[in-house]
C-alpha cells in the first residue's frame, strides 16, 4: 500500500494540454474514483501513475519518494483493464500466479499466495478452468485477482466494469468493494458511470480539461459540489438565478411537486412523466425551461398527468450556491 502524491502534474499530447497542472495527495488505503468527461484527461491521469505515460512536467511520488524516473514493471502496481487481458491458454490458477512467477518466488509461495487471493476473489472452486469457461463477472474476479497477488502497492482500475451488463455490474460493484475493503490497497478507478463511482469510493475526484475540480467523498461532491461543472456533472442538478444575479441549483430529489399551489417557489406545466419503477421522474415547463423532479413511488394517493399546472416547492437548505 502506498500514500500517492501528485505535484504539478502535466501531460501534453503536441500542443494539446491533457493533464494540467494537477496536484493530489491520496491516503495510503484509500480507493479513489476518478470521473469526468470523455477527453478530461483522467485515463491519461492513471496512465501516468503506471508509468505508461512520462508527465512533461511535474512529479510522482509514493510514500514520499518519486517514482516518475522509475519503469512500470519496478512500480509495483497491479492492473485491471476493461477487456481483462486474461491468457487465454491457461487456467485460472496459472493467470493468477503468472506475476509471482515471474518474480521469481518458489513453488510453495506462489502456491499460498494463489489460493488466498482466490479466496479473497471468491474462486478457489474455478481455479482449473479456463476463462472461455467463465461468465464475464467471474473473468473480472479472475482479473482482480492476478493484479492483487503480487501484493501492489497500488491498484488501479481502468473501467474495468463496463463490459458486464447492468445487473451483474451492480452485484459486481458491491464485491468490488468488499474485496477492496479487505486488502486495503490505495486503489485509482476510472468510470464513467456516476453510480458506480459513489458506490465504489472513499474520494472521488471530479475533472474537467485536464484539471481537478472538486475532491471530496461521494457525499460531500454531491451535497456539496463547488461549482456550476460539478453540480450538472455529478448527478442532475436544476439550476435558477435570483434577482440578483446570484445563481444555485436544486437536485430533482430535493424538489417536492404538488398540485397545490400552497407554499410553491414556482408553478408550471407538466411535460412529461417518466415511470420507473421505484422513483417517476416529472419534467416541468417553467419559465422557458424544463426543471426536472423526482419522487419515490411510495405514494401514489396524487397521480399526476401530463399537461396539467402543477407547483413545486422546495427546503432552502436544498440550494446549492453557485
Amino acid at each position: 500500500m502506498a500514500t500517492v502524491t501528485l505535484r504539478g502534474l502535466t501531460k501534453k499530447f503536441g500542443d494539446n494540454t491533457v493533464v494540467d497542472r494537477v496536484d493530489l495527495e491520496i491516503p495510503n488505503g484509500t480507493l479513489v474514483s476518478i470521473l469526468g468527461p470523455s477527453g478530461c484527461g483522467k485515463t491519461t491521469l492513471l496512465r501516468m501513475i503506471a508509468g505508461f505515460e512520462i508527465p512533461n512536467e511535474g512529479d510522482i511520488l509514493f510514500d514520499g519518494e518519486s517514482v516518475a524516473s522509475v519503469s512500470p514493471s519496478k512500480r509495483n502496481i497491479g492492473m485491471v483493464f476493461q477487456s481483462y487481458a486474461l491468457f487465454p491458454h491457461m487456467t485460472v490458477r496459472d493467470n493468477v500466479a503468472y506475476g509471482l512467477e515471474q518474480r521469481k518466488l518458489d513453488k510453495k509461495q506462489i502456491d499460498e499466495r494463489v489460493a488466498s487471493v482466490l479466496e479473497t476473489v471468491r474462486m478457489s472452486e474455478y481455479a482449473k478452468r479456463k476463462p472461455s469457461q467463465l461468465s464475464g463477472g467471474q473473468q473480472q474476479r479472475v482479473a482482480l485477482a492476478r493484479a492483487l497477488a503480487i501484493s501492489p502497492r497500488l491498484l488501479l482500475l481502468d473501467e474495468s466494469l463496463s463490459a458486464l451488463d447492468k445487473k451483474l455490474r451492480v452485484e459486481m460493484q458491491v464485491e468490488l468493494r468488499r474485496i477492496l475493503e479487505e486488502t486495503r490497497v490505495t486503489t485509482f478507478f476510472v468510470t464513467h458511470d456516476q453510480e458506480e463511482a459513489m458506490t465504489l469510493s472513499d474520494l472521488v475526484i471530479v475533472m474537467n480539461e485536464g484539471r481537478i475540480e472538486q475532491v471530496g467523498t461521494p457525499a460531500d461532491v454531491y451535497e456539496k459540489p463547488q461549482n456550476a461543472f460539478v453540480a450538472g456533472f455529478l448527478g442532475k442538478a436544476n439550476f435558477f438565478t435570483r434577482s440578483d444575479g446570484t445563481s444555485f441549483a436544486v437536485r430533482p430529489e430535493k424538489i417536492h411537486i404538488t398540485s397545490e399551489e400552497h407554499g410553491a417557489k414556482q408553478t408550471g406545466r407538466l411535460a412529461y412523466v417518466i415511470y420507473s419503477g421505484n422513483m417517476t421522474t416529472y419534467g416541468v415547463e417553467s419559465d422557458g425551461h424544463v426543471i426536472v423532479c423526482e419522487k419515490q413511488n411510495t405514494d401514489v394517493r396524487e397521480p399526476l398527468e401530463k399537461g396539467q399546472t402543477v407547483y413545486l416547492a422546495w427546503d432552502e437548505a436544498s440550494e446549492i450556491h453557485l
